[in-house]
């Protein structure tokens, strides 16, 4: 083929000498598999707990079975907290107000473990209520739904009154259920707007329930929530809802 010939067949498809020569110009050179490689920072080594749910090394236990050290009563932050230890188990104690951690976290791994109570009593939200607040204001629903109906974004799992979870894989009352949660905190700007939302993951027993969910702002009994400038790490808090829900093995990673 002669060379007009061939440029008259390039045009023919919508290109031009000249813009196949670029193309040919500007073909990125074949590198070595080493050039994409690299070997810093180095990932520091932990180690992983005995199973799936024990804490792993760099964690930080908050509640282990032997005492309620790690919390304080969250009606002033600093008196200690009225909750019982049983057998190794943390026991709300009705009437006695939500705890919370005397530790502040932010952007955060959770682990904590929960059974609701053997003795039925009520129905929907009156059922093995408590509640695990991320921040002290985000909270992941503790609830009976294991045969109990109440609205969906209020059942165990829900990120409360914003998403319900994508499945229900709650174990029996008496049995322990555990969540798995991984929380990014929100980011405000110097005049208090919100710059990144909080998104929240969490697993029940194993299983996804909330995936990377973003928060609309703190969770809300009642009305839209909407986010207000906060500190960077604050703690976490366990509601007394007045049902005698059981903890235990409550750990987290700061990230």
């Amino acid at each position: 083929m002669t060379k007009q010939l061939h440029a008259f067949a390039l045009l023919a498809m919508g290109l031009s000498v000249s813009s196949l020569s670029l193309a040919q110009e500007h073909t990125p050179p074949k590198l070595p598999p080493q050039a994409t490689e690299f070997y810093t920072p180095v990932p520091p080594k932990i180690t992983p707990g005995a199973n799936n749910t024990a804490p792993p090394s760099d964690a930080i236990v908050l509640f282990d079975g032997s005492n309620l050290n790690g919390f304080v009563s969250a009606k002033d932050g600093s008196s200690p907290a009225q909750w019982t230890v049983e057998k190794g188990e943390l026991v709300v104690a009705k009437g006695k107000g939500d705890i919370q951690s005397k530790l502040a976290f932010g952007d955060a791994q959770y682990h904590i473990e929960w059974s609701a109570p053997t003795e039925i009593v009520g129905e929907g939200q009156g059922r093995g209520n408590s509640g695990f607040f991320l921040m002290g204001m985000y909270e992941v629903q503790i609830l009976d739904s294991y045969e109990s109906k109440t609205y969906t974004n209020g059942q165990a799992g829900s990120i409360y009154k914003q998403h319900p979870p994508l499945v229900n894989p709650l174990r029996a009352p008496g049995e322990w259920n555990y969540y798995d949660i991984i929380f990014k905190a929100p980011r405000f700007d110097k005049n208090g707007m919100v710059t990144s939302p909080a998104t929240v993951t969490v697993l029940i027993n194993g299983v996804l329930v909330q995936n990377n969910v973003i928060l609309r702002g703190p969770t809300e009994y009642i009305g839209i929530p909407n986010y207000m400038a906060h500190a960077d790490a604050l703690p976490i808090k366990l509601q007394d809802h007045g049902n005698p829900v059981r903890f235990r093995n409550i750990w987290v990673r700061p990230l």
